[in-house]
């Protein structure tokens, strides 16, 4: 695929041999996007893992100190007074059965996040089909199944991100804008760094982070020191 001369022009800025330090690679990271929107800044880190068995799965949530940039749109599944609870935290649907209809009818998708209680969670898995592929179906490990959703929505509205391995046995997770600035995005990084390390399977062996790559929306990738985290 051919590369836009802004992608050239920040490509030469970094040394693709070397691992950056966290602090280093996210001055880079502001300093090679250059489009005229604000990007959002991922990071990909490559673990020595098997996905494919359940005792090297790695999965969890975090919530980022500077948040993610992005607002979050919150669907939750409850009943009782967890209805009112949900709507004070300020989640933006609020429904049951009603919410099932609607997805399946009507092929309604507009949230990111879903968050539901325990006891409707009988409801909800009758969209494990169409949720599933999404990445939205709510999980106790991700925090999105509770008994306390009133918390789990502020949580998310503040930051939260869920990390989970992919089918390659690679992170894939956002920590940011470029607007951020070097300092915040190196500290967003460097916490879900540690929560991925922490994280680590017992099955796990060998080097457990094998590698981490950071780039904006339309920049180039920039390799990361790992060591530092335990790798």
């Amino acid at each position: 695929m051919k590369k836009g001369k802004k992608y050239i022009e920040s490509a030469k800025l970094i040394d693709t041999t070397k691992n950056y330090e966290v602090e280093e690679a996210m001055s880079l990271v502001c300093q090679t996007a250059k489009a005229k929107f604000d990007e959002t800044v991922e990071v990909h880190v490559r673990l020595g893992v098997d996905s494919r068995h359940a005792d090297q799965q790695v999965r969890g949530a975090i919530v980022l100190p500077h948040g993610t940039g992005k607002s979050v749109r919150v669907l939750v599944f409850a009943k009782g007074d967890n209805v009112q609870a949900a709507q004070e935290a300020g989640a933006d649907y609020v429904g049951a059965e009603d919410l099932v209809t609607k997805i399946t009818k009507e092929n309604w998708f507009d949230f990111d996040i879903v968050v539901a209680t325990p006891d409707m969670m009988g409801v909800v898995g009758r969209l494990g089909k169409v949720l599933g592929p999404k990445g939205l179906m709510p999980n106790p490990k991700a925090g999105t199944v509770t008994t306390n959703v009133a918390t789990a929505i502020k949580e998310i509205k503040a930051g939260k991100i869920e990390y989970r391995l992919d089918k390659t046995n690679i992170i894939h997770c956002p920590i940011g804008k470029a607007s951020f600035g070097a300092e915040k995005l190196a500290e967003n990084l460097s916490t879900l760094m540690t929560a991925i390390a922490k994280a680590k399977p017992a099955a796990a062996k060998g080097t457990y982070i094998r590698s981490c790559v950071v780039a904006s929306t339309m920049g180039p990738g920039i390799k990361v020191n790992a060591l530092r985290f335990g790798a």
